[in-house]
Formats: C-alpha cells, structure tokens, sequence
C-alpha cells in the first residue's frame, strides 16, 4: 500500500444495506382457496387480483412470498398467518 494515500477498509454503515425479509405462505390441505384468498385481502390488504394470484402461487407452487419487510415486521405477518389457520414462516430474502 502506498503510505501517501488513506485507505478506508471500513464499512460505512449506510452504505450496507439489511437484506429484507419475507413472509412465506406454505400449501396445505386444509385451507380453501378462496379463504387463503380473503386472508391476503383482510390482513395484507390486497385487491382480489393480487391476492388470487399469490393464493395460486401458493396452491400450484406449493408456497409464496406474500409480503417483504424487516424482521419485526415479518414475525408479526407470520404471526397473523398462523392465527388465521395458515402455515407460514419468514426467512431473509435471496
């Protein structure tokens, strides 16, 4: 390294950005498609067209990720989930 010139090896932490979180929703066999679907509605607020589409990601796909955010906010959406009867878990985002 040359002396003359200051070298910063240090992370500045604004320019770090926190990887997200999501909420995932797992299939089941026990809930129907249109109460996963008014589940999305109620608690997320999603129009119906958003919310059909991520039920039918969860139905034929077996999962999806249904709302992003930091951790505290993801553990209350995973909460939320398992009240209403769903399977749901959080996991940093990829």
């Amino acid at each position: 390294m040359d002396p003359g010139v200051e070298q910063d090896l240090s992370l500045d932490a604004t320019t770090r950005l926190d990887t997200p979180w999501v909420t995932i929703v797992w299939n089941d066999p026990v809930n129907l498609m249109s109460y996963v679907t008014f589940v999305f509605q109620k608690h997320f607020g999603y129009g119906k067209k958003k919310a059909e589409k991520l039920m039918h990601e969860v139905h034929e796909d077996g999962k999806s990720v249904v709302s992003t955010g930091t951790r505290e906010e993801m553990e209350r959406d995973v909460q939320a989930m398992h009240e209403y009867g769903l399977w749901a878990t959080l996991s940093k985002a990829e």
